[in-house]
């Protein structure tokens, strides 16, 4: 099966289970479960999960057992999009080419829509099976870190403070570091300890998410330039219109697509150590720069 296919496969696995932890219990109030369902079910690359999997895979696992603990992290990412479009953070209309959760139920409710989905997202990763109580303490621990104040939420206390401000390109990697990489991060490792991974294949596949992570932002960045509006499902141009410093606007488009193509390459060299296995991320890598969306 080639990456695509396998992607494609795994989408619809993640789309079905995330259905059902959603589901699993009566709501106790139906219009903040109608909320929480409106924003992690809008579709998306489901990529966060997939790279648990793919992880997995890597150190010779079979990364669809572990789809729980990849819904998990799709509930702490989607959470972070909630409330990273509220109008005291980004203000955003859009998302995914739908409305934001706050234009449709308010930002109060779209507030706690996204405390719920992070709750939520802790009590589905303990549910993962196959895997002793030791291991799904410690996927918790790394989820909590990315996610936390070191991590995700650490990540965009930097983008707040910097909004209309040029920034070191130190500090730029530093933010995006813990606003995008963390989540990237935390998928590649959980998936990898989930699947017993030696301390040599959870350092490599470490690196090689800390350039995913990298090349993941500078691709997004170059979209916002040259990206068309209805493939990505998003306003275009809005970080120059919100004078935000981007790995474009401090460098130039061609010098942000050669560090995307070297952050590529040193994704691609950590994997040297493994086999047909790890495949699915040599591919994924080599097409995330020439994504268009």
């Amino acid at each position: 099966m080639d990456m695509m296919a396998q992607w494609q496969a795994r989408r619809e696995l993640v789309e079905k289970h995330l259905a059902l932890e959603l589901h699993r219990e009566p709501p106790l109030d139906a219009r903040l479960a109608e909320a929480m369902e409106y924003s992690l079910m809008a579709g998306g690359k489901r990529l966060r999960p997939i790279l648990v999997m793919a992880a997995a895979d890597a150190v010779g696992g079979q990364g669809e057992q572990y789809v729980t603990t990849g819904c998990a992290l799709e509930m702490i990412h989607t959470y972070s999009l909630i409330h990273d479009d509220l109008p005291a953070m980004d203000n955003d209309d859009y998302r995914r080419g739908k409305l934001t959760n706050h234009k449709v139920y308010g930002a109060g409710l779209a507030t706690l829509a996204g405390d719920a989905l992070l709750t939520l997202a802790f009590e589905v990763m303990l549910r993962q099976q196959g895997v002793d109580a030791a291991t799904r303490l410690r996927v918790v621990q790394e989820m909590s870190v990315a996610a936390g104040m070191n991590g995700m939420v650490g990540g965009q206390a930097i983008d707040l403070a910097s909004e209309g401000k040029h920034i070191p390109m130190e500090l730029l990697r530093k933010m995006h570091m813990g606003k995008t990489g963390a989540l990237f991060r935390a998928a590649l490792r959980s998936g990898a300890i989930l699947a017993g991974a030696s301390e040599a294949q959870l350092t490599a596949l470490t690196q090689y998410a800390e350039a995913f992570g990298l090349a993941f932002q500078i691709t997004d960045d170059i979209l916002d330039v040259t990206g068309d509006e209805a493939t990505i499902g998003k306003p275009v141009g809005s970080d120059l219109r919100n004078d935000k410093s981007t790995y474009v606007t401090l460098t130039s488009l061609d010098e942000a697509r050669a560090l995307a193509a070297q952050t590529v390459n040193e994704g691609v060299q950590a994997l040297a150590g493994f086999g047909a296995e790890a495949d699915f991320l040599r591919d994924l890598l080599q097409y995330l720069v020439k994504r268009d969306k």
